[in-house]
């Protein structure tokens, strides 16, 4: 199942609605088939590691992050192929919440004779697959705000200046987030102020950015930067019914409003060891950072060069099940 989780986490940002699943199938200690949802949504987990392993597969054990689907759509029911496959055993992380399986998956394994079980490695594939469970149960994307602060507390030197917080391995770090995420939001202000792309730019996941998202009123000047790459100004998550993971990297007045509403469900907080100065713009407006951390509790630290990311998560807005 860590085998399988880890694939699935290839998925992530990528896969549309769906959710980003892996699946690994094993036979007498033998590894036979790998798979984890492919660009666009499909094909599933459970087809692509079938189609590896082929005719062995009978008999076999298959590990997956998520109920396999019982609903047709442009695809057939992966619990379905796991029957037609042969498989003798498949062993769960999470049961679907989606209402087209929600049980109905296992149900269709167990009536072809089948064992399945589930509830092996659920907190992890919670905490991977909270995009999809969040829209699913939630009808929102998964919110992770994003800000790097100096030590002091500060996201600028001044107001309407651009300022490089953080170093290069950090800088990695947010592009790799960015890669995760089917979509970016900033505001108004950051759009006028540094004119970004919010694009990713690893080397060989730039097809990876995100969709870009803006927050406010009104049309994006045409000399803009995200004009050309076609971003849509919103003024909630209404329009976003159909995104997973919304990533938020706007300045103060935008971290401060979703976090009055409650809607943060991660904060990574890249901290950089440099401060600058009782001049310097507060990272939440009109918060003290420490209030703005209250409802979250610390999951995860990571050193990045001489900055530090604390990953932090909201337990009041887990997603189900």
């Amino acid at each position: 199942m860590d085998y399988a989780l880890r694939l699935g986490r290839r998925a992530l940002g990528t896969t549309a609605e769906n959710p980003n699943v892996g699946c690994v199938i094993v036979k007498d200690g033998r590894l036979l088939g790998v798979g984890w949802t492919q660009p666009g949504g499909r094909p599933h987990a459970e087809t692509e590691a079938l189609a590896m392993a082929g005719e062995q597969a009978r008999e076999a054990t298959a590990y997956v992050t998520l109920e396999p689907c019982a609903h047709h759509g442009k695809t057939g029911p992966c619990a379905e192929a796991l029957v037609m496959a042969g498989i003798a055993r498949v062993v769960t992380a999470l049961e679907d919440p989606d209402p087209r399986v929600s049980g109905g998956g296992h149900a269709i394994l167990r009536a072809a004779g089948i064992e399945a079980s589930t509830g092996l490695g659920a907190d992890e594939a919670r905490r991977d697959l909270a995009g999809f469970l969040t829209r699913i149960t939630k009808k929102r994307p998964y919110v992770i705000l994003k800000m790097a602060v100096s030590a002091d507390d500060k996201i600028s030197s001044r107001v309407g200046e651009a300022t490089a917080i953080t170093g290069p391995e950090a800088n990695r770090r947010v592009h790799l987030l960015r890669a995760q995420c089917d979509a970016i939001l900033v505001g108004m202000g950051t759009v006028r102020t540094d004119d970004p792309m919010l694009t990713c730019r690893l080397p060989g996941l730039e097809h990876r950015s995100p969709r870009p998202f803006v927050l406010g009123h009104g049309r994006l000047s045409p000399i803009k930067r995200l004009s050309v790459r076609g971003a849509e100004v919103v003024r909630g998550l209404e329009p976003m019914t159909g995104i997973n993971r919304l990533l938020v990297e706007g300045g103060a007045r935008v971290a401060r409003h979703f976090l009055d509403l409650g809607l943060v469900d991660e904060f990574h907080l890249f901290r950089s060891p440099k401060a600058l100065g009782p001049q310097g713009v507060d990272a939440v407006f009109e918060m003290p950072l420490e209030q703005a951390l209250q409802p979250f509790r610390l999951r995860e630290e990571e050193r990045l060069g001489s900055d530090v990311l604390r990953v932090y998560e909201n337990a009041s807005n887990s997603p189900s099940p």
